[in-house]
């Protein structure tokens, strides 16, 4: 009862009502709304437009879109990640609220409810279990606005959710184009044959590039139109992997490229400049058509740049990317740190134009905040459609728009996903959050400490836009400061906090040895001992020391439990080591006075590298325990507790 009562308040607080969707508000009398083109770049970062500073990347339409109109350079993605921040443009909802955290909705299962991960005991935090579909009762920006009149397509990539109402067509658009809901990127690349496409009818010339295939269709559809308001969302497959890209424009960029600077990877820069063609084409045909005075055109990203060597993404071999290409980066946020899946700037500061007829002027630049989920309140407003029923996160920013400053003080991130392993290649891939009030961002790392408590990291963006410069400890009272505030965030959107693995054994959970290999016995660990019973004759342990020098000191605690029949009662074992020059020298013998808990130690006196170390049970021994192994060496002490 009590958890029905939850669910109710929370559809009516935020505007997920069904009755809703019938609502509309009529145009002032005599007039016709502005129709709204919504271009979303996939994984474009902050600095890969020629407006925004890149010399490499040629981005002519793009940078003629910003003359006429209003660029930002503090604009947020909601999430590093792109279905989080989909959802929050769609809903005017932070990510943490919605509970699409990651960009899981390509999945067959469905996942519909908040949760931490189960995982495994040797993971040492507990990460949030993303929700894999954007669930029909959250109101859309496409159903208001075509409650409100306006005609609905939806042009590109979704990644919202698929096989079931979570298609485009089911949260308020009228067309989608080319139908694929259920991939995350174009698998296969983005020259013709599609393999990502299933629709038949869909066909391409060999070499056509998708983008377009897709804006080609868009500019139809506007033409189609002209005459009555529509609502054009066209979300770019571009630039995200697979790293495919017109050979013509691949060798052009690999000529004009310089071995020096950041951005220099040519197959990027020939996946930005379709891109751009494509933006060129719809705007040609908004003015075409004569309606560049009645067309609000948003231009975005939906997270920061790739910059990483695109030879992996995530765990996947990327096998599209050109010979010769793979070590370089894909992009550089430079002068912001890291980019896409991280917590820093590069991961959710992104490019934003908007061209508001009448109202942005044209070629102007503002520093104002924005965050991804102010263009559900704020598109609203601009189509002169009555705000007040939809209670969202977002703050409208139409003040800003016209240059009267920006009603946003604050911007926030909840990001409950990453671990230690992915932030060695992608710096701020960590379960995380961040406040940002003015110029100041504070970064909380969850259960990042070894004692399994928050870590936090504090920056002045004004004076360290690279996040260089760590101040938490300098200014631990606008720590504490931001983090009230922060919390306060994560409080009202039910976040879902990371923590520490209450399973967690360490890297003994993914391997019991700690990286010793038994032969010729079976190995397991009972009650903190390892467990050695021969298989055959001469059973070991062995471990690699790799290029390690000795001398070493090998010590362990051994418990002999049984013995051979034939056994003569001599307890006599050898520790050996097999050195990478090949060369075998005698092992050193050690001998046990019982067959009780005792401590052996053995000294190897080779002085070159060691390779690989072998303790050998004592001869006749059937059955043993070893408690703890430890070795040390000229400035090294390593000690394996089983």
């Amino acid at each position: 009862m009590i958890r029905s009562l939850i669910v109710c308040l929370t559809l009516v607080s935020f505007g997920n009502l069904l009755a809703a969707r019938a609502e509309s508000t009529a145009p002032p009398a005599g007039s016709r709304r502005p129709n709204v083109v919504f271009i979303l770049a996939d994984d474009l970062g902050w600095r890969d437009l020629g407006v925004y500073g890149s010399t490499y990347h040629e981005t002519p339409n793009i940078d003629r879109l910003a003359a006429r109109g209003l660029r930002f350079t503090q604009a947020y993605a909601a999430n590093p990640l792109c279905s989080p921040t989909r959802a929050s443009i769609l809903t005017g909802l932070y990510p943490a609220r919605i509970g699409i955290t990651a960009p899981v909705c390509h999945l067959p299962q469905e996942i519909l409810e908040k949760g931490l991960t189960a995982p495994q005991p040797h993971v040492r935090i507990q990460v949030a279990n993303s929700l894999t579909r954007l669930k029909p009762e959250y109101i859309t920006l496409a159903e208001v606005l075509r409650g409100a009149g306006y005609v609905t397509a939806h042009f590109g990539k979704w990644h919202l959710g698929h096989s079931g109402p979570y298609e485009p067509k089911d949260q308020g658009f009228d067309f989608d184009f080319p139908h694929t809901p259920q991939v995350p990127g174009p698998g296969g690349g983005y020259l013709a044959p599609w393999k990502f496409i299933k629709d038949p009818a869909i066909q391409g010339a060999p070499g056509e590039h998708i983008e377009d295939r897709m804006s080609a269709e868009a500019a139809r559809f506007i033409r189609n139109n002209k005459d009555r308001p529509f609502y054009l969302n066209y979300w770019c497959f571009s630039v995200h992997s697979p790293w495919s890209a017109k050979p013509e424009l691949v060798e052009y960029f690999r000529q004009k490229a310089n071995p020096d600077s950041p951005q220099r990877n040519p197959v990027y820069a020939a996946m930005v400049k379709s891109l751009d063609d494509a933006v060129g084409r719809i705007v040609a045909a908004i003015d075409e058509c004569g309606l560049a005075d009645k067309t609000i055109i948003i231009f975005f990203s939906d997270n920061g740049g790739f910059a990483y060597p695109p030879q992996r993404e995530g765990n996947r071999p990327v096998d599209t990317q050109p010979p010769g290409y793979a070590h370089i980066p894909a992009t550089s946020n430079l002068p912001l740190r890291s980019g896409k899946a991280s917590i820093y700037e590069g991961g959710t500061r992104v490019p934003f134009i908007v061209v508001w007829p009448g109202h942005t002027q044209p070629g102007t630049v503002t520093e104002s905040l924005f965050s991804s989920v102010d263009f559900f309140p704020t598109i609203l407003e601009m189509c002169g459609i009555d705000r007040s029923r939809y209670h969202v996160d977002g703050i409208s920013q139409v003040a800003a728009f016209e240059g009267k400053g920006s009603p946003r003080k604050e911007v926030f991130c909840h990001f409950p996903h990453g671990s230690e392993n992915q932030a060695r290649n992608i710096p701020g891939f960590l379960p995380s959050a961040y406040l940002r009030e003015g110029d100041w961002k504070l970064i909380r790392f969850f259960a990042a400490n070894p004692d399994g408590t928050d870590r936090f990291e504090l920056y002045n963006l004004a004076e360290d836009i690279g996040e260089n410069h760590n101040l938490a400890d300098k200014y631990p009272e606008r720590v504490a400061a931001l983090r009230i505030k922060l919390e306060k965030y994560l409080a009202d959107t039910e976040a879902v906090i990371p923590r520490q693995n209450p399973d967690y054994r360490g890297e003994a959970a993914k391997d019991p040895l700690l990286g010793w290999k038994a032969r010729n016995c079976q190995a397991e660990i009972r009650e903190g001992k390892l467990r050695l019973t021969a298989t055959a004759a001469s059973p070991f342990l062995g471990y690699a020391v790799g290029q390690q020098r000795g001398p070493l000191q090998v010590a362990f605690r051994l418990y002999v439990l049984r013995t051979a029949a034939n056994s003569q009662g001599k307890l006599s074992g050898k520790v050996e080591w097999l050195p990478p020059s090949g060369e075998r020298p005698a092992p050193v013998p050690f001998e046990m006075t019982s067959t009780g808990p005792q401590t052996v130690l053995v000294e190897v006196p080779w002085t070159k590298p060691i390779g690989i170390v072998r303790i050998y049970l004592p001869e006749g021994c059937r059955e043993a325990e070893v408690e703890w192994i430890e070795i040390t060496g000229p400035g090294q002490k390593k000690r394996f507790d089983f």
